[in-house]
Formats: C-alpha cells, sequence, structure tokens
C-alpha cells in the first residue's frame, strides 16, 4: 500500500473514532502540512466518504452523522480476538445472538484477506470456550433467550431507571418486584441483576432466567458512589445462609486460598496460622471433597460431621487407589 494510500486511511480511522477533529491535530499525527492534508481529505470525498469542515477557531473536521464504514483491515491479533470474542458471546445464554454471531462472523471473513479468512474460520471451527460446569463450540445451539430482559435491564441501569419486573423464585411463586438495577454480573453460567429491591429495601441479586416482563416506571435512583456489582455478588453468594455451618483453618496465604477455595465458597480472613474459612453448606460430603482437592494443609475447627466426613472421603481415596 502506498504512503498516500496509508496516510488517507490513517485520517480516516481518526475521523471514526472522533466526532470531531481539527486539521491542526490531523496534519500534527500524520506529519504533513494544512494543505496536503486537504488533499488528503480530497482523496477520501472522490471515495464517497461524506467529511464536513467547520470553519473557525472551534472548528475541524468530522464525518456526516449517520455515515459508517465496515472494518477496513485487521491484524492477525485483532482477527483472533474478534473471532475468540464471538465464540464467547456463545457461552453467555443469550439464544437470540446465535443468528448475530454467524452473521457477523461471515461478514468479517467476507473482508478480510483470505490469510487472515483462514485464522478465524481455524479459531471457529476448532476452538471451545470452557466455562464452569459445560462447555460452548461456535456450532452449538445456545440457552433460552435472556436478551430482551438483559437489555432491558442494561440501559435502565445506565439511565438509573426504576424497573418493575415478575421474578419467579425457587418454590415457583411468582411476584412483582420494583427495582433499581446498578449492574449485571454473569457469574458461574448464569446473568444475575445486583441493585435496590423497593420491597425489601436491601440491596439483592436476581437470576436473570426468573424475571420477566421488565418495565420501566419513569422514576429515577441514585447509584451508590463506587458500588461494584460484581463485588457485592460474590459477597451475597459466599454469605449465603446454609444449614450445615463449618469452620476450617487453611494452612497457606490468602492468595493461594481465593485461587483454590474460591471467592464463593464462604468469607476468607486472614489468620495467625493461615486463613480461616468461616461459613455453612448444604452437605459435609461435599464439602469434604472440596477440601480434599486442595494442595495445601488445613485443620477442621468444627463440627465434629465434617470430620466425620473427610474421614469417609479418605476411606473412599484409599480404597481407591487400593
Amino acid at each position: 500500500m502506498s504512503k498516500p494510500a496509508i496516510k488517507a486511511l490513517t485520517i480516516l480511522e481518526m475521523l471514526q473514532s472522533q466526532r470531531q477533529i481539527s486539521g491542526a491535530d490531523m496534519a500534527e499525527r500524520i506529519g504533513v502540512d494544512r494543505r496536503t492534508l486537504r488533499r488528503y481529505i480530497a482523496m477520501l470525498e472522490e471515495l464517497g466518504i461524506p467529511i464536513a469542515a467547520e470553519r473557525g477557531r472551534h472548528g475541524g473536521y468530522m464525518l456526516v452523522p449517520g455515515f459508517k464504514l465496515p472494518p477496513l483491515m485487521f491484524t492477525n491479533e485483532e482477527a483472533s480476538a474478534v473471532a475468540l470474542g464471538l465464540l464467547a458471546v456463545r457461552s453467555l445464554q443469550l439464544a437470540d445472538t446465535a443468528p448475530a454471531v454467524a452473521s457477523a462472523q461471515a461478514k468479517l471473513e467476507r473482508v478480510m484477506p483470505p490469510a487472515l479468512q483462514a485464522s478465524t474460520q481455524a479459531l471457529r471451527e476448532t476452538a471451545t470456550l470452557e466455562t464452569p460446569g459445560q462447555r460452548w463450540t461456535m456450532s452449538q445451539a445456545a440457552r433460552p433467550s435472556l436478551t430482551g430482559e438483559l437489555t432491558a435491564l442494561a440501559l435502565a441501569a445506565q439511565c438509573q431507571h426504576r424497573v418493575l419486573f415478575r421474578y419467579t423464585p425457587q418454590d415457583g411463586t411468582p411476584m412483582q418486584r420494583s427495582f433499581d438495577p446498578y449492574g449485571l454480573v454473569f457469574s458461574h453460567t448464569r446473568w444475575y441483576a445486583v441493585g435496590m429491591c423497593r420491597l425489601r429495601m436491601a440491596i439483592r441479586s436476581f437470576r436473570l432466567d426468573r424475571i420477566a416482563n421488565v418495565v420501566e416506571t419513569g422514576e429515577v435512583f441514585d447509584k451508590p458512589d463506587s458500588f461494584d456489582a460484581a463485588a457485592q455478588l460474590q459477597h451475597a453468594m459466599a454469605t449465603l445462609p446454609r444449614p450445615l455451618p463449618v469452620q476450617v483453618l487453611l494452612h497457606t496465604d490468602r492468595a493461594s486460598a481465593e485461587r483454590e477455595v474460591g471467592k464463593y465458597i464462604g468469607p476468607l480472613a486472614e489468620a495467625e496460622d493461615g486463613v480461616r474459612l468461616a461459613t455453612s453448606t448444604t452437605s459435609y460430603t461435599w464439602f469434604a471433597r472440596m477440601l480434599a482437592s486442595l494442595n495445601f494443609d488445613f485443620t477442621i475447627e468444627g463440627p465434629e460431621e465434617l470430620r466425620a466426613a473427610v474421614r469417609l472421603e479418605a476411606q473412599r481415596l484409599a480404597r481407591l487407589a487400593s
């Protein structure tokens, strides 16, 4: 590609990335004078790209509003990122995105050089994205759609608009909820809306697959400063009340404990001899197997039922190894 063509494309990229940019800034960035810049602008206009110019101290160049161009070129790294990003979309339980993913992939591949087409097609046909408990490939059917609820709640959260929706909890009894959505989180293969439940007047997390008929009320709300929806969901899951209490001292540092135990099992607190995990569970057998999978030692501080479950797990493993 010739140097003038490269400079013209650079100008086009600048115009696409900014609403308006001054001629002086563009000329300085590509290393030409103002007269040469105007020649490059004319080249782009001859190619049918509508460029508007505003005179004056605060003037500059801009693309005519509403004009859009498809991506002009991708590096190998960018093409791989796009292909992997489209693959990742398929893991997010958004069924209506499946046709959009296929369409976007086809459009991008049509404008790519053969070498990049080959690399993105290879990723599409061979790569698998594995999330906890499930695997996804580009050809796999998506789960029931959550796109409508996700989009409605995202828009409401962005504008800080209160919503009403029907929520069906685990017992199957639907109820109407008034809700201030602060953020959306995808965790452990599920989407959650996190915010202020007006019924309970407390921060709550709602599964999107149990939400229907999202409607904005027209009321606005104030979101707390620096609210972290992911951290709030993590805390809610870690402190979720369960019937069987456990307390274990992990003989490791906090970083290793978080990496192996995870942040959703229960709250971790640094102690003199390691990290203490004080939480609850629905199954001592499951908890014993989780402890057996750790790469560091631990001391069970209680209760006796957990010690018994760990002994049974040790006997099971010894039997399997014999």
